[in-house]
């Protein structure tokens, strides 16, 4: 999946480049032939202007013809030597109204553009009138079609992006979901065999003590598959008491972890803060989180779950005083596959983060961690 997605990214990316570097190519051609084509113009108006004013040409109509269609789109202004402003075409008459320096401006501009046309009067040997152009629409077009083509191509690239990427996403929750249903599925049968094994042994002598400490585990795994049913549709939030939900879990887990960890839960002297959850799954967070790092202390810390009852939401930190996780691997963490240990699949975080943000619209992140002190995550819940 991930190799399918590199490859039409690489593809995507080779064709927008194609596409581009040929449009760049291409209209830079364009520009340069037009521009030829208006210092062309431009000097023909010159010429046509020149023509104009002598009375002894029997030219008159061409000239005019010249003087007029080459003088219609390119913007320009005509300047003494001393740059004198004696006429100017195609430049807008209301700003020149408004503004007394735009013709100023103007030829400032045009002055960086194109090198000026020079024109020597025919009447007066001494003076030498300049013509400064700048650029015509088309040529503007041609210029700044290539950015709007690539911004069109980069357009069509992030939404074939987001396209295939929601499309993965959709297949792998699919592929999740049906894990999950299967695994309970498939647990259905032994624990309804272990639960008429546990009916039977019931009724031994001598059986007491052993019967209902095998009853809760068989209750657990039942838990479990429920927890598994769960995933892939939509669960049922109801309002709960999460201290009560958190006190169980560690009473649950204190039972099965080393002498050497202490236990603490924090809820700033409050016995009743509810939220919108459903029960089993947010018990698989909190367990998941607190294994998680049981396996980060290595037999020895504390491990405290701090409660806070905020105005429109309940914050759940989990912080445990492990090894801690390393920067780089922080953004890592909640990703399929991903894990530190010598054992396991690299599921439990991914599948606590969709539990919360997904099925209970909260949110998990790490918020804080350091190497060798410890990791704290926390949980925010919507009331």
């Amino acid at each position: 999946m991930f190799n399918t997605l590199f490859n039409w990214r690489s593809l995507l990316a080779i064709i927008a480049i194609a596409i581009v570097t040929g449009t760049v190519f291409y209209s830079n051609h364009l520009a340069k032939e037009i521009a030829a084509d208006e210092k062309i113009k431009i000097e023909q108006w010159v010429e046509a202007t020149k023509d104009i004013a002598n009375p002894n040409s029997t030219e008159s109509n061409l000239v005019s013809m010249v003087f007029t269609e080459n003088s219609k789109a390119i913007p320009m202004v005509l300047v003494t030597e001393n740059d004198s402003i004696i006429d100017y075409r195609n430049l807008d008459s209301v700003k020149i109204a408004e503004d007394k320096t735009y013709l100023k401006k103007k030829l400032k501009e045009f002055k960086k553009l194109n090198a000026p046309i020079v024109w020597k009067n025919p009447y007066d040997s001494l003076q030498t009138n300049r013509v400064f152009y700048g650029e015509s629409v088309l040529l503007k077009q041609v210029r700044y079609y290539p950015i709007i083509q690539l911004f069109i191509v980069a357009l069509f690239i992030i939404i074939t992006l987001i396209a295939i990427s929601t499309r993965n996403k959709s297949t792998q929750n699919q592929v999740w979901a049906g894990m999950a249903k299967e695994t309970a599925h498939q647990l259905g049968t032994p624990l309804t065999s272990l639960q008429g094994w546990v009916e039977m042994l019931k009724e031994t002598p001598s059986m007491e003590k052993i019967v209902p400490e095998m009853s809760k585990d068989v209750d657990r795994l039942k838990l479990v598959s429920d927890r598994f049913g769960k995933i892939g549709s939509t669960p049922q939030l109801e309002l709960n008491n999460i201290v009560t939900l958190v006190q169980n879990m560690v009473a649950y887990i204190k039972r099965r972890s080393p002498e050497k960890v202490n236990f603490n839960i924090e809820t700033h002297g409050e016995t009743e803060i509810k939220a919108m959850v459903n029960g089993p799954l947010f018990d698989w967070v909190i367990e998941n989180l607190m294994k998680n790092g049981l396996d980060a202390m290595e037999g020895k810390g504390t491990m405290t779950i701090d409660i806070k009852n905020e105005n429109t939401q309940v914050q759940i930190d989990v912080t445990d005083t492990g090894k801690g996780i390393s920067t780089k691997n922080i953004p890592r963490v909640f990703k399929p596959g991903f894990t530190t240990k010598k054992r396991g699949w690299g599921l439990g975080l991914t599948l606590c983060k969709r539990i919360i943000e997904q099925y209970h619209k909260g949110e998990l992140f790490v918020k804080h961690s350091e190497p060798g002190k410890g990791t704290t995550f926390r949980i925010v819940l919507k009331k």
